[in-house]
């Protein structure tokens, strides 16, 4: 295991991905960010065998070339990657788009806040509620 933890955002919006880059600044002072623009690029990221894997996925549900969702089985079907939490980090809030997260292994549902205070509160909430934490990390 890595010393820090690492957070994986799998956005296609670069102002959405420095917000969440930010947030992790702040409360996750030693924490990496990385960042993949789309679902393909996340698989492809993930299954670099060099790479330490991420401890928590941020995944949004509408990019192009592969979206959240067909990324979220990917990645729950390989036996490698599906014992990382995955985030859904989406604007939907619509209850079909988190009912169909769930069913395919999401891990926590967060709809994007628009303040930065409340962006790292929420992403403290999703990391407590999936119940992965290491303790030489300080909120």
């Amino acid at each position: 295991m890595h010393e820090h933890q690492i957070y994986l955002i799998v956005d296609d919006d670069s102002d959405d991905i420095d917000f969440f880059c930010e947030a992790i600044e702040k409360i996750r002072p030693k924490a990496k960010c990385l960042i993949a623009l789309n679902g393909e690029e996340a698989l492809q990221l993930l299954r670099e065998t060099d790479k330490p894997l991420p401890d928590y996925i941020f995944l949004d549900l509408n990019m192009p070339r592969m979206d959240g969702k067909t990324c979220l089985g990917a990645l729950k079907t390989d036996n490698t990657l599906s014992d990382i939490p995955v985030i859904i980090y989406t604007t939907s809030g619509h209850h079909k788009d988190r009912e169909e997260t769930t069913k395919l292994g999401a891990d926590y549902y967060l709809v994007k806040p628009t303040s930065f205070d409340q962006l790292c509160k929420a992403i403290e909430k999703a990391v407590k509620a999936v119940g992965k934490s290491t303790s030489s990390e300080t909120v």
